[in-house]
C-alpha cells in the first residue's frame, strides 16, 4: 500500500476530535469510531471493577498496537482513556455528584484499519499470561455522536461541575441545541499518575437541534 503514514501516529496530533481549548466550547464534527470498551457501575473513586476495567483494556490495547506494528507496518501510540458518563438523573453530574449512581463505559480507540479478528486475538493473547480480572468483559463497539460540543477542563474531576453546569444550562440552550447522548470525557492526562490540579480532561457532549418550541434545549 503506498498511502501508508510514514512513522508512529499520535490520534492525538492527527484527529480533530482530540483537540480542545480551556475555558472554551467548541462545536465538533467526531467521525464513527470504534473502541475498546468495558462496562460499568457506581463510584470511580472506590468501584474495584472501574479498577479491574482499566487493567483489562490496557493490555488487549497493546497487544493490538504491536500485532499492527507486527503484521500491517503500521505503529501508532495508544489513544487516551475515555469514558462516557450517565446516570438517571443529569444532576448526579453538576450538582449532586452522587457518584455511587453513575455508569460508565471505559474505551480505548481503535484505528480503523484494525479488523475484528486482530482485535479478537488481541483480547484472547491479553487473557492468556496474568490473566485480567475482566479481560472477559472487553468488547469492540463502534460510537457515532456526530455534532458535538467539548472543551479543555485543566484541574480535578470534581471541580468539572460549574463547566457542565454551563455546557448544559447556559451554552447549549443559547445555541438552540439539546444533549443528545451520553457525556464523554477523554483523559489525556494519566489520573493515576498526574496530581489533581495538573489532569487534563476534555469534556464532551453529543448535541442536535432543539425543536423549534423548546426554548430550554433541554
Amino acid at each position: 500500500m503506498t498511502d501508508r503514514p510514514a512513522g508512529k501516529i499520535d490520534f492525538k496530533r492527527t484527529l480533530d476530535a482530540y483537540r480542545a481549548r480551556r475555558g472554551r466550547f467548541r462545536m465538533v464534527d467526531v467521525p464513527d469510531m470504534r473502541y475498546l470498551m468495558v462496562d460499568g457501575h457506581g463510584d470511580p473513586n472506590t468501584s474495584q471493577a472501574f479498577t479491574e476495567a482499566i487493567e483489562a483494556l490496557y493490555p488487549a490495547a497493546y497487544r493490538l498496537k504491536f500485532a499492527s506494528k507486527r503484521d500491517l507496518g503500521r505503529d501508532y501510540v495508544v489513544p487516551p482513556l475515555e469514558g462516557l458518563w450517565w446516570a438517571e438523573d443529569m444532576a448526579s453530574f453538576t450538582t449532586e455528584r452522587h457518584k455511587a449512581r453513575w455508569h460508565w463505559t471505559l474505551m480505548l480507540m481503535v484505528p480503523d484499519w484494525i479488523d475484528q479478528s486482530m482485535v479478537a486475538t488481541a483480547i484472547r493473547e491479553a487473557g492468556a499470561k496474568g490473566r485480567p480480572a475482566r479481560i472477559d468483559d472487553v468488547r469492540l463497539g463502534a460510537l457515532s455522536e456526530g455534532r458535538c460540543v467539548q472543551t479543555l477542563h485543566v484541574g480535578s474531576f470534581d471541580d468539572e461541575a460549574d463547566v457542565l453546569a454551563e455546557l448544559h444550562h447556559q451554552y447549549i440552550p443559547a445555541n438552540r441545541l439539546r444533549m443528545a447522548g451520553k457525556h464523554h470525557e477523554i483523559y489525556l492526562s494519566d489520573f493515576r499518575r498526574v496530581a489533581p490540579d495538573r489532569q487534563r480532561t476534555i469534556l464532551r457532549q453529543p448535541v442536535t437541534p432543539a425543536a423549534p418550541h423548546d426554548a430550554s434545549g433541554s
